[in-house]
């Protein structure tokens, strides 16, 4: 059985990088995996600041997709692995979701993502699901 998630509110909400749980990384507490992400796009700036003091994770993507930031040069190559690490630190730093997390054994995770064909499936199911193998790696990190 695969298992979809996107929805805060449902069943598994807790895998979204907008889901309310902080984290302590890089010296820094991070309200969402969402607010360091997109932090990170601009690391050595103010920016990284204003990112991570915004109150929602939803201005905290909006504001990392602003074009007018100056994105760094190696983003593309380096943004897995700071997904990567932003996971894995939410579900090592709370017990009760990396319950929910493990409980999912070897089931196939996918973001069911309709409009991201990078980080989630896409509405046609195509996409790369980079967030759900990513939860899978962290689960059997964790595991």
């Amino acid at each position: 059985m695969t298992i979809y998630f996107y929805n805060l509110r449902e069943q598994y909400g807790c895998f979204s990088n907008f889901s309310a749980h902080g984290f302590e990384l890089d010296g820094l507490y991070w309200s969402t995996s969402e607010h360091y992400f997109q932090a990170q796009k601009f690391v050595g700036t103010l920016h990284v600041e204003q990112i991570r003091l915004v109150k929602s994770p939803k201005d905290a993507a909006r504001m990392g997709r602003e074009r007018s930031r100056p994105l760094r040069q190696d983003w593309e190559q380096i943004k897995d692995d700071v997904m990567r690490k932003a996971v894995l630190r939410k579900f090592e730093t709370h017990a009760d979701i990396r319950e929910i997390l493990l409980s999912t054994g070897d089931e196939e995770i996918v973001e069911n993502s309709p409009i991201d064909f990078y980080w989630g499936c896409g509405a046609d199911g195509s996409g790369k699901n980079m967030l759900g193998i990513i939860l899978m790696e962290v689960r059997a990190t964790l595991s």
